[in-house]
């Protein structure tokens, strides 16, 4: 099942299932409670990010070939970091490229993304996928002059700036993922392929990101985790290649679609 956020011809934000036409059949209840759905389709005016989450948790050099292109030792356990929720992105949406706090080297990072459904604590590697709603793609914007030259590795502040956590297009449940590190993923940048690499081979697999995570920790409905980027960011290619204005860059991850998004750069009142 793939579950939309959207906007309707009237301007109110829903959550839908997606139906084969295009349209989406509205849920009668909260994401988190229940997937009946209105018997009356909707047409969708705009598609949003696929929910508003609660928290965004990162985990930062999750793929063992991304660890050794930074050449970075393998981590013991899970590398976590934060993101603002206000940093999230619709899909089709623009990355803005920081001017007013300038970067000059933002990079992007595709990723697959895991939704929580259910309060989540404590839970064990082999219970976690039952806390789990669904999954979809991120694109884990990084200004690595803040995060590697200037921040002294400064991750949340050098990934947290507005539009820097595109997600979309849907949320795929779980029904049609049973094997979340199973799926080839894909980063395109202006038609040139980028990363291009399968989440077998995170370090820390979701359910032992899952597990960790929850360890003496409550994680909410709604909570988004972001598993990590393969290798082929773009700090690491010679010469480095960084975000620009005009560009357009496009994730895919088997099973949960094409998440694009065009850059621009932030307008600064002078």
């Amino acid at each position: 099942m793939k579950i939309v956020r959207y906007l309707n011809a009237t301007g109110q934000t829903r959550h839908g299932v997606l139906q084969p036409d295009g349209t989406a059949l509205p849920l009668m209840h909260d994401l988190f409670t229940s997937r009946e759905t209105s018997s009356t389709p909707e047409a969708i005016s705009q598609l949003l990010a696929p929910l508003d989450p609660r928290v965004i948790f990162c985990i930062g050099l999750n793929y063992r070939k991304h660890a050794a292109e930074g050449k970075q030792p393998i981590p013991p356990y899970p590398v976590v970091f934060m993101k603002s929720p206000a940093a999230v992105q619709n899909p089709g949406g623009p990355i803005v490229l920081p001017r007013h706090l300038r970067s000059d080297k933002v990079d992007y990072e595709g990723e697959l993304a895991i939704v929580i459904g259910k309060h989540c604590k404590n839970v064990t590697p082999a219970d976690a996928l039952n806390y789990v709603l669904g999954y979809t793609i991120a694109n884990d914007v990084s200004a690595r002059d803040w995060q590697r030259d200037w921040g002294s590795n400064q991750w949340s502040r050098a990934k947290t700036f507005d539009t820097f956590c595109p997600l979309g297009p849907w949320l795929v449940t779980t029904d049609e993922i049973p094997h979340p590190n199973t799926l080839q993923l894909r980063t395109t940048l202006n038609g040139k392929v980028m990363q291009d690499w399968n989440t077998d081979d995170m370090i820390f697999d979701v359910p032992t990101l899952i597990s960790f995570l929850s360890g003496s920790t409550t994680l909410l409905p709604g909570t988004l985790i972001l598993t990590g980027t393969p290798h082929g960011v773009g700090f690491a290619q010679q010469p480095p290649v960084y975000l620009q204005p005009g560009d357009q860059i496009q994730v895919e991850i088997d099973g949960l679609g094409s998440l694009v998004n065009p850059v621009i750069e932030e307008t600064v009142p002078a």
